[in-house]
């Protein structure tokens, strides 16, 4: 037993700080989106798929030469992300004017969808800023599923719209959760007669209004009612209100859509403490089973070379160094032997 806690304790000691940290369980690491709003540091804020949002809100450094500098972003959390049919809902704060969606912050990070004919002023965010849009231009992708798993129509389909980052995370999802059949994005031109969605065929608007689930079997009469308040709507047809393949790419768009993270902490302080303690914790570690490997080891070694009466130094020293008494009595045994042979 000894001998086994020996050789457990000689591995433990000669570990590395890393394969000492690594040996707990890693947690799943989950797709994100960098935003970058300055080019002054390499600093940026997160967005995270399945993300819990929250933290202090940021300002686009005025110095930046962003286009929106001077705004802030972030800050939103994962329970307001919901919005409702109307475009322009969904802000958490920094809505000051119900009729325009131009000057608002950026809650969850992210813009604004742009809809034809300036719809509440949206151009602010048009295409003329795709390069810089965060997560990409803006993509569409058909939600379809089929008979195995839901019982649905053949032309019950919808629509996922957002920027193609978000999309592209969020659409690995749907596979999953929803068996929603692989398709890949499309660009997503509002303004071209021929788009299969139009602001009419909005039926939720997520994050706010930077992503929305439409389907073209609904038309929204009142959807160009410009206020981002108003809950007034056209009825959803039945079969998409009660519709279960509706409802799992609902809740998997509220719960999984990419949001911005907490801001980092810049406090060198607590960062450099932080350094130091968890290096010194380390190296304590290692001291310690260094000193119980080598203790164990020694044991080890003492059993095995003086243990038992086949011990090598026992008989190297029974060889070497006689016991006395032992030598006396064998001298008297030779002597009693000679006087016997002279008798």
């Amino acid at each position: 037993m000894r001998q086994l806690w020996a050789i457990l304790a000689f591995q433990l000691a000669i570990l590395s700080p890393f394969e000492l940290v690594a040996s707990k369980a890693t947690d799943f690491v989950r797709p994100q989106v960098r935003v970058t709003t300055t080019f002054a540091d390499f600093d940026a804020r997160i967005m995270d798929h399945w993300g819990k949002g929250g933290g202090k809100w940021v300002k686009i450094s005025k110095d930046s030469k962003h286009p929106f500098e001077g705004r802030t972003f972030g800050g939103a959390k994962r329970k307001e992300i919901r919005g409702t049919r109307a475009f322009g809902s969904g802000y958490p704060y920094g809505v000051g004017n119900q009729s325009t969606i131009a000057r608002r912050p950026f809650p969850f990070g992210v813009w604004p969808l742009y809809w034809d004919q300036d719809f509440m002023d949206s151009s602010e965010y048009g295409p003329q800023y795709d390069a810089i849009r965060p997560g990409g231009l803006i993509v569409y992708v058909p939600l379809r599923t089929t008979k195995d798993h839901f019982n649905v129509t053949e032309d019950e389909v919808y629509y996922a719209v957002g920027d193609r980052e978000s999309l592209l995370m969020t659409m690995v999802s749907y596979v999953t959760y929803c068996h929603v059949m692989p398709a890949w994005p499309s660009k997503f031109d509002p303004t071209s007669p021929n788009s299969t969605i139009k602001l009419e065929n909005v039926i939720q608007y997520f994050r706010a209004s930077s992503f929305a689930l439409a389907s073209p079997a609904y038309n929204n009469t009142l959807a160009r009612t410009s206020n981002s308040q108003s809950t007034d709507s056209s009825p959803l047809p039945s079969f998409i209100e009660y519709s279960p393949f509706r409802k799992c790419v609902d809740g998997v768009t509220e719960n999984a859509l990419a949001i911005m993270n907490q801001p980092p902490n810049h406090s060198l302080e607590g960062t450099l403490i932080a350094v130091f303690c968890s290096t010194w914790l380390i190296h304590i570690f290692i001291i310690f089973y260094f000193i119980v490997g080598v203790y164990y080891v020694l044991q080890w070694m003492k059993e095995q070379l003086w243990a038992g009466p086949f011990g090598y130094l026992q008989r190297l020293k029974k060889k070497w160094f006689p016991d006395p008494e032992i030598q006396r009595r064998q001298m008297e045994a030779i002597r009693a032997e000679r006087q016997l042979e002279m008798t």
